[in-house]
């Protein structure tokens, strides 16, 4: 067993070319030779978002707190509240972030592949995609 303790100010600003608007990661696991899983608790700010991407085992997302939304690349944009768990299938090019006027709060996690890789980055999501 390992116990890995907390420190002060480990919350950081989402990197810009990922994300839309003010978001903020508490990065939880980072893969390793002990596990490939990839976590974070990912704050967003009313109308922030993530750009496009990918995982190439998946990922899970689980909603923690606020009113979140996902789509799916050629799906609608579904709404997710807390205690809601969705599962992105293996390269399925997607998005995720907050409602328009609701902040949310979502624990992402995700396996690398081989190569240590666990997101593909794309574009980021235009203003009339995230209006729906």
């Amino acid at each position: 067993m390992k116990i890995t303790r907390s420190e002060l100010d480990t919350m950081a600003a989402g990197p810009s070319d990922w994300f839309d608007g003010n978001v903020y990661i508490d990065v939880v696991s980072v893969p390793s030779q002990q596990s490939k899983v990839m976590g974070g608790v990912v704050h967003f700010a009313p109308g922030a978002r993530t750009a496009w991407h990918t995982h190439p085992a998946g990922q899970t997302i689980y909603i923690t707190e606020g009113v979140s939304l996902v789509q799916r690349e050629g799906g609608a944009i579904e709404e997710a509240r807390p205690g809601d768990s969705i599962y992105i299938e293996p390269g399925e090019n997607h998005w995720h972030g907050a409602a328009p006027t609701r902040f949310a709060v979502q624990l992402a996690y995700q396996e690398a592949d081989e190569t240590g890789n666990h997101t593909t980055w794309g574009r980021k999501v235009t203003p009339e995609e995230y209006a729906g």
